[in-house]
């Protein structure tokens, strides 16, 4: 008996089911079913009958964002600092792949890359002893070294509010920038050479062809990095603001997020419920942000939105 195309195309098929099998679980247990939790966010939880079982409270939950005193200080953060790393941290890419990319030797390349990369692959709590072992007002290195070597008096940085947004950026850059810059790397590898040999035959100047070359072959990269930051506007690095400057009480005015503020929210009141709510409120705001930026780039150049 003939086997049917359907079978066929099946048994054809199995191995990559099967290599898609693991993912597949993982995005169901971690993506999918917590969304039943969503609930959490409309009920007055109540323990001793279980969630499901809670009553339901309505928008009661999202009142603490938004009637507290420190929403719009907390808001302003959040947006703040997500506009600046994407800026920074897209600029400053963009830089430093073009710079390792114009480097010959295979070896210097490698080690370029791997150091961009391993700030990336650490945890924040070393990022956060790393910082600390620099700016600490005792044996820091910058007060002890830096600012002593040029009569500089020493800073107390915990205790100054006004320096950590440039440290927070820059922390963040540093550690985050690899994860992008492998990315542009790989897409000015797929450039074909070519280009470049006609553009020097033509008399362009090195900052010609990044300009007309490629700049242009690193847009669709740029777009959906810059989208999927986009995403994420209203949630913080959780670690980067509340490990880095060690929950220093005095740095809250400019180190405190939604995601601290929540923390602090619910290690105070321990009420999930209200947590649960700035969490769907986040993930809300960020789908819409996603759809109409990328509305707006398929609007201008179709072949480069996400979807």
């Amino acid at each position: 008996m003939q086997m049917s195309k359907g079978k066929k195309l099946f048994r054809k098929w199995m191995p990559v089911y099967l290599m898609m099998l693991p993912g597949l679980l993982y995005l169901l247990i971690n993506n999918y079913m917590p969304m039943a939790g969503l609930a959490i966010a409309f009920k007055k939880v109540n323990y001793s009958v279980g969630i499901f079982k809670s009553p339901w409270c309505g928008l009661e939950n999202f009142k603490f964002l938004f009637s507290t005193k420190d929403a719009w200080n907390i808001t302003r953060n959040t947006l703040g600092y997500n506009f600046a790393f994407i800026i920074v941290n897209t600029v400053l890419g963009i830089a430093i792949a073009i710079l390792i990319s114009e480097i010959r030797s295979k070896v210097g390349k490698t080690i370029y890359q791997s150091a961009v990369l391993l700030p990336f692959l650490m945890s924040y709590v070393i990022v956060s002893y790393i910082v600390y072992a620099f700016l600490s007002g005792d044996t820091g290195m910058v007060n002890n070294s830096i600012l002593a070597a040029l009569g500089i008096d020493p800073i107390n940085w915990y205790a100054e509010p006004k320096y950590w947004p440039m440290i927070i950026v820059f922390v963040n850059f540093w550690k985050g920038v690899g994860y992008g810059v492998l990315i542009y790397i790989a897409g000015i590898a797929g450039i074909d050479s070519s280009f470049y040999e006609a553009a020097a035959l033509d008399g362009a100047t090195k900052w010609q062809q990044i300009k007309k070359i490629t700049l242009p072959a690193l847009v669709p990269s740029i777009i959906t990095l810059t989208l999927l930051n986009i995403g994420r506007i209203f949630y913080s690095d959780f670690s980067l603001f509340y490990q880095v400057p060690m929950n220093t009480g005095m740095l809250y005015d400019v180190t405190q997020t939604i995601d601290t503020y929540v923390y602090r929210g619910l290690l105070t009141l321990g009420d999930v419920g209200m947590s649960s709510a700035a969490g769907f409120y986040q993930s809300c705001v960020g789908f819409i942000l996603v759809m109409l930026s990328n509305l707006i780039v398929k609007k201008i150049s179709p072949d480069n939105a996400l979807f």
